[in-house]
């Protein structure tokens, strides 16, 4: 390894052991914080757990992020826009904020999807006010409040979205390295080693639950290092949102299904894939297994080959897509089935 790589990556190992260290000690905090306040996810028909469990340690993702990614994106080379770092500082500082809200005294959406749409609109502005077309904007904008709220969807079951946090955001990492965009990889890497301070505490069984603080933030900062990418060399867009897969296809394909059958949406539900593994009896750490297992055996190969060969990087997005959608299909029809089953054989 040459001095000039050493040079570069040791910035990195300091900035990623800084967020870890942050985030394992503020989410210990926010443990006691949460007995005290009474801040409990309690059991119900519409949740995968079975004991009251304390919520809002996503708050340690936060300040850890909020301490060390801005030092990456203006220290390290090429380093960002000081515009840019403090519109992505407000925009996770808002959604933080709400959602830390939120965990304290439940909010109706309206008002958390008005904050998340600003946060959105404030990076998103900051990303394109160089010259860049503006008719990006609401593409932008849309991508991350659904980013943000498709997370918040996907935090159902102990470790899940701090183990999609960790690998998503190593892979952005990586993309930006071999770019050479070594601030945003020091930044993504950032991101990466505090939702690995926060899983040693929530992994099964879980301590503490991330709560929308946490959740959120996540789902922004997941949009906005993709952006960040694309903005950099927009073919990188398709291996990052190749490693987003597991999580879009889950939320998405969920939601749709709750509107064509004209179900209530936007209320709380058991009908993601991952929540019927749980509730084919199988445990939390098993249902985590699945989604790594997808992301290894499918969601590495085709994003390395999209980067690789950026000229068909929107196919092999395409097809890892349409494989997701399959195999949702597939296990979902064959985990209802087998519930129905057993309703029956219970009956008779």
């Amino acid at each position: 390894m040459s001095d000039a790589v050493v040079a570069a990556f040791a910035p990195i190992v300091l900035a990623v052991l800084c967020a870890f260290l942050i985030a394992l000690g503020v989410v210990r905090a926010a443990i006691a914080y949460a007995h005290r306040r009474g801040m409990y996810d309690q059991p119900g028909q519409r949740r995968s757990h079975k004991l009251p469990t304390p919520r809002g340690g996503g708050i340690g993702m936060v300040v850890a992020v909020l301490a060390t990614v801005p030092v990456c994106l203006m220290s390290m080379q090429p380093s960002w826009a000081l515009l840019i770092v403090i519109a992505l500082l407000l925009a996770v500082f808002l959604v933080a904020w709400i959602g830390w809200w939120d965990d304290h005294h439940p909010l109706p959406a309206l008002p958390r999807f008005g904050i998340q749409i600003v946060a959105a609109s404030l990076f998103s502005s900051a990303l394109l006010i160089d010259g860049s077309s503006w008719l990006w904007l609401p593409v932008l904008v849309l991508a991350g409040a659904w980013s943000i709220n498709l997370h918040n969807f996907m935090d159902g079951i102990d470790g899940l979205l701090a183990q999609q946090g960790i690998f998503v955001a190593c892979g952005l990492a990586l993309l930006a390295w071999c770019s050479g965009q070594t601030a945003l990889a020091g930044a993504s890497s950032c991101v990466a080693a505090a939702c690995l301070g926060f899983w040693c505490y929530n992994r099964s069984p879980a301590r503490i639950f991330m709560g929308d603080v946490g959740s959120g933030s996540i789902g922004l900062l997941l949009f906005a290092l993709t952006a960040m990418l694309w903005r950099v060399n927009w073919p990188l867009v398709w291996p990052a949102l190749i490693l987003s897969s597991a999580f879009v296809t889950d939320a998405s394909l969920t939601l749709l299904v709750r509107i064509l059958r004209g179900r209530r949406w936007y209320t709380a539900h058991r009908e993601h894939l991952y929540q019927w593994i749980v509730r084919r009896g199988r445990t939390h750490a098993v249902g985590a297994a699945w989604y790594g297992g997808w992301n290894l055996l499918v969601a590495v190969p085709f994003a390395v080959l999209a980067f690789r060969r950026p000229g068909i990087g929107f196919i092999a997005c395409v097809v890892t897509y349409a494989i997701a959608a399959a195999v949702w299909l597939i296990g979902k029809r064959r985990l209802i089935r087998r519930d129905r089953y057993k309703v029956r054989y219970v009956r008779t």
